[in-house]
């Protein structure tokens, strides 16, 4: 059997202002290049999830083991580190930083993660001949990559977060709801490139979405009520 990349175990969180939790899995499980689509309504907890799986939130029990490391254990700002060097995120926003450009957005990472800057670096290439790599394989052209990213339409900033998201390698993507606000076309387009990225690299890909129609093209497809025995009626994210 693979190793694990993400393992929980008997995992509960509740809000602060919360009676009751909002998640509890007894057990969930990836290894190295899984394509995982998770879905739920909104409220169901999938960002909740998200967010414990990339150490922004802490469960009140059970286990979080990323990469055999239990982020349950450490402080918040070691899971700040180790979430910068190992985690890439895509958010449904995108959260760009608005005032830089394409080409330092894309870099953001590396300036954060050593981790992240020597792993861009391991092929041999320059740093930014690996934002240029990945900018053009997310079709993104050099006449854009000086531009600050208000100047791009919703589908470019998008494919830059992308970009920014797989820089440097790290061994799993979370994605929450990245293609929300795109057209059935740029959606499909946008998956097979996200999905190509991640296959080379070997990344674990965590997709979540309430749209099923995309989950066609992953090796796995997860009802978050099945492995999460709150009630909906019950959840508060």
């Amino acid at each position: 059997m693979a190793n694990s990349i993400i393992e929980l175990k008997n995992l509960v969180f509740r809000y602060a202002s919360a009676t009751e939790p909002c998640l509890d899995i007894a057990s969930f499980r990836a290894v190295a290049g899984d394509r995982v689509f998770l879905y739920g309504p909104s409220g169901s907890g999938k960002s909740t999830l998200l967010g414990i799986l990339g150490g922004v939130l802490a469960p009140q029990q059970g286990e979080v083991t990323i990469l055999g490391q239990n982020l349950v254990s450490m402080t918040s700002a070691a899971r700040d580190r180790f979430r910068a060097d190992h985690i890439g995120f895509l958010f449904q926003q995108f959260n760009l930083i608005p005032y830089l450009s394409v080409f330092d957005n894309v870099l953001l990472p590396c300036r954060f993660s050593e981790r992240r800057l020597q792993q861009a670096l391991a092929g041999g290439a320059t740093l930014h001949a690996e934002a240029e790599r990945l900018l053009s394989h997310l079709d993104l052209g050099p006449a854009l990559w000086d531009r600050p990213v208000t100047q791009l339409s919703v589908g470019q900033q998008q494919r830059v977060a992308a970009a920014r998201a797989l820089i440097g390698r790290p061994e799993i993507v979370i994605a929450d709801e990245p293609t929300s606000a795109l057209d059935a076309d740029r959606q499909a387009s946008f998956l097979q490139l996200l999905l190509r990225e991640c296959g080379e690299a070997n990344a674990t890909l965590l997709f979540v979405s309430h749209d099923r129609r995309l989950a066609k093209d992953f090796k796995r497809e997860i009802d978050l009520s099945t492995i999460n025995s709150v009630s909906h009626e019950q959840e508060a994210a």
